[in-house]
């Protein structure tokens, strides 16, 4: 095996076969710090992987044209699509405009974009709103705008009418603009961010104990957990003390998360939790973790997720949240907002933990939650999704909260435009996760898309690593290793999860079989000399397999992938006459042109999935995220339910799978395609026939 060390990490164990041929770091570090990249130092406790910086990865193939569809859509062109508030009445660009978290939420999406691309014209919008930020300091550490003025008529705050003029000085506003802040110094090295975090933290710590974090409003004190981030990520930097107990004090004015994971019954009950705190939530104890090891915090998000699963969850990784959390019908609405911060929880989470079930579900957001929700052009988003979403019209439909029946059609200002400004850090920061720096100097790739990676690895050699792949279209994994520098040869660890879904893989390494049939749901190490031009394979084997639903329906799954019913589309634009100031002038309305009303038949212990057939492409187009290009197809056998017809312009409910009785057609061939490949769907299906309520087929309940 060349000198191998093999290390297998299974949910959250690690065994170490071998290790040979460790060298000393270039400069002196506190245990478990990377030489490096910024990595956690006592008493924090160490970290299995280590964020890059914005830049060090660039996207390829079709994660590349999602980035570059929102450098030409709307996240680079918001200032214009949308001057009322990101023009320069912006008050975080010193107007006397909208003060409040809108600014800062595009910005989030945009420094990312900007650095990543490492697009210049993206670059100088950036600019003014971080200099106007840093100029801002006032000499008490406070920063940014700090007057409150009356409201004025605009695209609006929520739905009444006016741009968000008060809580200048909401705590929850600076939360935001300090994660923006923190992406800036990583990608410009600008020391000014460290300045300014400084003084402000030491604000925080002299002013939180009189105004504590639900002052102005209550959106930080559910929201904390980013304020604490960034908090353990300057003490990383500077090592200042005061730091760690100003994250004690921002955890204590924080929501107990890890009381309400373990202890109550808030996800069994209905509308009591906004969809969007969780989502941000979810990560405080993790988070917290980092400096307090009690293993409870940790118990404590695994056991959310499984409850949100159990009692609100859908088949594309969200849960039902419009805007209130819900309970597991599949037409209630999942909120934009709810998948971006989802998917940034879970890419905390996995570099906390490095537990493979985090990785598995932030893919499956990404790969199906995501792309559906927002158009093609990057121009259109929709304010909630449905999971089974049969016609997309304005209608007050049966959320929690209504936007004037606004919410599922697409529309830049449709619903509330916090998803506006807030959608655009998805795919930037999915794409800057794709690859870890490790404890170890190594590298690790735990999560796939076509990509590649710059990296210091072994005491300082630069590593310059492609990913070649059509994944999650496709299970062949191609990686290539560069050396850029004199030095063609080097030692390092290289990580590669194997996810939980996959029926075991194999890896070869220049065209040679190394290992066979590993088994999913852990981390293998390979522990190696690699040299230039080194291509290592990753195969992973999917299979269809059943996941369990409302009423007892399913869903139907492969590798990462959710499917859902191919539902022939009617676009039609929709020219806003009613109210344009606050929903904007247009909007796209979507209707079924086939029918939608299929139930699943033939699933029976003979059949099992055998009268499934998977269809692939020969080529995965550069844009594969709609129906006309979908890559891949599940050809099945559905039948049509008479009496699922539709209700409040949503599908009707859920028909419970049973035995028999209901009334259908005959059974017919049906066509599945990829969730995120969708706009119109069927996601959750009725079973129909004898075993429609059996256990007689594999499912994951």
């Amino acid at each position: 095996m060349r000198n191998l060390a093999l290390t297998v990490l299974c949910s959250g164990l690690v065994l170490l076969i071998s290790c040979q041929g460790e060298q000393p770091a270039k400069r002196a570090t506190a245990a478990g710090q990377h030489p490096f990249y910024i990595s956690n130092r006592p008493p924090l406790r160490p970290n299995p992987y280590i964020e890059l910086p914005p830049g060090a990865v660039k996207a390829q193939g079709w994660l590349e044209e999602m980035l570059i569809r929102q450098k030409n859509g709307s996240t680079g062109h918001l200032d214009e699509l949308f001057p009322q508030v990101m023009g320069e009445s912006n008050a975080w660009l010193g107007g006397d405009g909208d003060r409040w978290e809108r600014g800062p939420y595009w910005l989030n999406g945009l420094v990312s974009l900007a650095y990543i691309l490492d697009d210049e014209s993206l670059k100088e919008k950036v600019r003014p709103w971080i200099e106007w930020c840093l100029q801002s300091q006032q000499e008490n550490g406070f920063f940014g705008p700090d007057q409150d003025l009356p409201p004025l008529p605009g695209i609006v705050h929520g739905d009444v009418g006016y741009q968000a003029r008060n809580n200048a000085r909401d705590w929850w506003t600076r939360i935001v603009m300090l994660k923006v802040l923190k992406l800036y110094y990583l990608s410009t090295g600008d020391q000014r961010v460290i300045e300014l975090m400084m003084n402000y933290f030491r604000y925080q710590l002299s002013e939180l104990p009189s105004t504590p974090l639900d002052t102005w409003s209550h959106w930080a004190h559910w929201r904390g957990g980013d304020n604490l981030m960034i908090v353990y990520w300057l003490y990383n930097i500077t090592g200042e003390e005061f730091l760690l107990e100003l994250a004690d004090l921002i955890h204590e004015q924080t929501v107990d998360y890890t009381h309400i994971f373990l202890h109550s019954d808030a996800f069994a009950t209905q509308d009591n939790l906004h969809c969007v705190n969780i989502a941000q939530g979810l990560k405080e104890p993790a988070v917290y973790y980092q400096h307090r090891h009690d293993r409870k915090y940790i118990d404590a998000v695994k056991k959310a997720f499984t409850d949100i699963r159990t009692y609100m969850g859908q088949p594309q990784g969200l849960y039902g949240g419009d805007e209130g959390l819900r309970n597991r019908i599949p037409t209630n609405g999942s909120e934009l907002c709810t998948a971006v911060e989802m998917m940034f929880s879970l890419e905390n989470i996995l570099m906390i933990t490095g537990e493979v079930q985090f990785a598995d579900h932030l893919e499956q957001v990404a790969f199906n939650a995501l792309p559906t929700q927002i158009s093609d052009d990057f121009m259109t988003r929709q304010y909630y999704q449905q999971a089974n979403q049969v016609m997309i019209t304005r209608h007050r439909r049966n959320f929690s909260l209504n936007h004037r029946g606004t919410d599922i059609v697409f529309g830049l200002f449709t619903g509330y435009t916090c998803c506006t400004a807030n959608m655009h850090q998805g795919w930037p920061e999915f794409a800057r996760h794709l690859w870890f720096a490790t404890p170890d100097q190594g590298v690790a790739a735990l999560v796939y898309a076509p990509s590649e990676a710059r990296i210091m690895v072994a005491n300082g050699v630069q590593l310059h690593i492609t990913e070649e792949t059509n994944y999650p279209f496709e299970e062949n994994i191609l990686f290539t290793i560069h050396f850029p520098g004199s030095v063609k040869t080097a030692r390092f660890p290289f990580h590669l999860r194997i996810p939980g879904w996959s029926e075991g893989a194999s890896i070869s390494i220049n065209g040679k079989s190394f290992i066979e049939e590993e088994k999913g749901n852990q981390v293998i190490v390979l522990d190696r000399e690699w040299n230039e031009g080194d291509q290592l394979t990753l195969s992973l084997h999917a299979e269809i397999r059943f996941t369990r639903w409302h009423e007892r329906s399913v869903a139907v799954k492969r590798g990462p992938l959710t499917y859902a019913l191919k539902i022939g589309e009617e676009w039609e634009i929709v020219k806003n006459e009613t109210d344009p100031e606050r929903f904007g002038e247009f909007y796209h309305e979507v209707y079924p042109s086939t029918p939608w009303n299929y139930g699943l038949t033939e699933l029976t212990p003979e059949t099992g999935t055998h009268n499934m057939q998977v269809v692939k492409k020969d080529e995965v187009a550069s844009f594969p995220w709609n129906q006309e290009n979908a890559p891949i197809e599940i050809r099945a056998r559905g039948t049509r339910m008479v009496n699922w017809e539709l209700y409040n312009q949503s599908a009707g409910p859920l028909p419970y799978s049973n035995r028999g009785g209901q009334e259908t057609l005959d059974t017919e061939d049906i066509v599945l395609i990829p969730y995120g490949c969708t706009t119109l769907r069927i996601s959750e299906f009725p079973v129909i026939g004898p075993y429609g309520n059996k256990r007689v087929y594999p499912v994951e309940e």
